[in-house]
């Protein structure tokens, strides 16, 4: 049995490791948990005990495939429950995130199999992220940040990096949701901030924090 703190530090390094493409730092881990260093050295001795992780000190950590294996099954339960928590309880897309970071420790297999049968085996959460396989696979999904699309190309918004309530809610005041198609009409060569056409009627200036936080394909 793993306790909840190891849970949420498979499931960072997992997060962690794709978006830096290799190994992750001690530091990197004490930033996105919040923890100071040596505690989460200490964390790291107990997952390389357990086989969970790959560490060396100062060479970085990464999953196991036990690990990975473990990591994916909570990122399963948490992406499921957010959508229960949006399509069935009405909650906005913004609310859900941290409901689903305790919700996504309950194990039962049973009750996971039956929710994803329930919603009818989505494919994507909320927040356009993939919802992993039964058999533990991460879909891919080819997108690319709105900051990287060029001049006068359309692109549909898929998905968002950020999580976070007041990234969420600035989407929401713009009318930038899911599943719209944006045209880049200008690309600011100082910030690299972009004015996009939403559809075929208004135009959203979007900042560059912004745009590389929006994934479209």
């Amino acid at each position: 049995m793993h306790s909840f703190t190891e849970e949420n530090y498979l499931k960072t390094i997992y997060y962690l490791a794709n978006r830096q493409q290799g190994e992750v730092s001690t530091n990197s881990l004490a930033e996105m948990t919040a923890t100071k260093a040596a505690s989460v050295t200490d964390m790291l001795r107990k997952l390389a005990d357990k086989q969970l992780i790959h560490y060396k000190k100062y060479q970085g950590v990464r999953l196991t495939d036990e690990g990975e294996r473990l990591a994916l099954q909570v990122i399963r339960r948490h992406r499921l429950w957010e959508v229960f928590l949006v399509q069935k309880l009405g909650f906005g897309w913004d609310e859900v995130h941290e409901i689903a970071e305790e919700l996504e420790h309950i194990r039962s297999q049973e009750l996971v199999t039956r929710l994803d049968t329930y919603l009818e085996h989505p494919q994507f959460d909320p927040h356009g992220d993939p919802i992993p396989t039964h058999a533990g696979q991460m879909p891919e999904t080819g997108y690319r940040k709105l900051s990287e699309v060029e001049l006068g190309e359309g692109v549909c918004l898929r998905a968002v990096l950020e999580h976070s309530t007041e990234f969420l809610q600035h989407l929401d005041h713009s009318n930038l949701t899911l599943g719209c198609t944006v045209t880049v009409n200008e690309i600011n060569a100082f910030d690299k901030s972009v004015l996009v056409q939403v559809g075929t009627g208004r135009t959203v200036f979007i900042s560059y924090e912004v745009a590389k936080n929006l994934l479209v394909n």
